[in-house]
């Protein structure tokens, strides 16, 4: 019995110090392990944010407190004419982009960017012909096309697709229509289709094929679409990426926020509305979109403070653009706006009645532009 109880004891003992070893064995590996906790993809996103007073943000703080380059001791010198430098600078331009630390922001080259897509948007190749439907078209009416964007307008709101998806698909569509002649019974195959392929680009999950055929009755078979689509990927050489009036809105209007002292978003929701009006009219095909996105502003500046001058030398400065410069496409867009150019167009107007856009359509612009706003602006 006394032989039985010192084994189990022994037995014991031989347990304890199994799990004692095994514990010390598991502390040492801890104490190897990095002190770094890993990172959730999904916590990615606060690394480009505020980081935290923690132990994990050290290395970015560190980072941040390195000593900034030597300035040579000649600048210090020379106190005063850097001072002058620097007043002319401000008053030529503020620096906008300085403002802004969101990377997406791109503020190193944001210049660079937007000078090589004003380069992008007068190639030929991505420019319709100001007066194809003179030229080319026999059987399509500036009547016409404006029905077909009015519709696709509703097609993108059905859908929910992207502005920039609308906006590419009128790209696409004007610039077949310049060098392809189609009949009126094609068009809004042309248009689906167009809208088909700006999808493709530009949403996370673009409509199939058969939405658009269902889209318009089934007017057109699936074979009918993919076969138009063909076309106009064949014609654009798979070429789909274009800086549209989007592209240069984007950036005219947080210029323009500088300034302004109502509300940021009624006057971004304004240069939206105006711009999708601007899609209507045939007139507007002659200007480059970075021409109606600055006349866009004007406008919309104008609309909100008629009193006020819509220009200024940072708008003008950001967009290359003067006032003369904007007059024509500015008056086209201010007639659309009063209802004097495509008054039966109305999905354009209905999408902006929502309160989601602040009712921005809803807005009335005094009935004539002083001919003093369109007159150079003073630095």
């Amino acid at each position: 019995m006394a032989d039985k109880e010192n084994c189990v004891r022994v037995t014991r003992l031989a347990k304890k110090r199994a799990a004692e070893a095994m514990a010390a064995n598991s502390q040492a590996q801890l104490q190897q392990r990095p002190s770094k906790k890993r990172v959730v993809l999904g916590e990615i996103k606060n690394l480009s944010g505020d980081v935290n007073q923690s132990s994990e943000s050290q290395p970015l703080k560190q980072k941040k407190s390195r000593p900034k380059r030597k300035v040579t001791e000649e600048a210090f010198e020379d106190k005063e004419k850097k001072v002058v430098v620097e007043e002319k600078e401000e008053d030529a331009a503020i620096d906008i982009d300085a403002k802004y630390d969101d990377p997406q922001m791109c503020r190193e080259y944001v210049s660079d960017i937007y000078e090589y897509l004003h380069k992008m948007e007068m190639e030929a190749k991505r420019m319709p012909l100001p007066d194809y439907l003179e030229k080319v078209q026999k059987d399509v009416t500036a009547n016409m096309r404006g029905v077909l964007v009015d519709w696709l307008v509703e097609v993108a709101e059905e859908y929910k697709l992207l502005s920039d998806t609308l906006y590419l698909t009128v790209s696409y569509i004007d610039r077949f229509l310049s060098r392809n002649a189609i009949t009126r019974q094609k068009l809004q195959l042309l248009g689906v289709s167009s809208m088909l392929i700006a999808s493709k680009y530009e949403e996370i999950t673009p409509p199939h094929v058969e939405d658009f055929c269902y889209i318009t009755d089934n007017t057109y078979t699936k074979q009918d679409v993919v076969k138009m689509e063909f076309d106009v990927l064949s014609f654009l050489k798979y070429e789909m990426g274009n800086p549209t009036i989007k592209t240069f809105l984007r950036r005219f209007t947080r210029v323009a926020k500088e300034d302004y002292n109502n509300s940021d978003l009624q006057l971004e929701f304004l240069g939206y509305y105006l711009a999708e009006l601007s899609l209507l009219d045939y007139g507007c095909v002659k200007f480059l979109p970075s021409l109606v996105a600055a006349a866009v502003v004007f406008l919309s500046r104008f609309t909100l403070q008629p009193k006020l001058h819509p220009w200024n030398a940072v708008l003008q400065h950001y967009s290359g653009y003067k006032p003369a410069d904007l007059k024509e496409c500015v008056l086209i867009i201010y007639d659309l706006q009063l209802s004097r150019r495509g008054s039966s167009l109305m999905a354009v107007r209905d999408k902006y009645k929502q309160h989601k856009f602040k009712c921005v359509s809803t807005l009335s612009p005094p009935v004539e532009i002083p001919n003093t706003f369109f007159e150079d602006v003073k630095d």
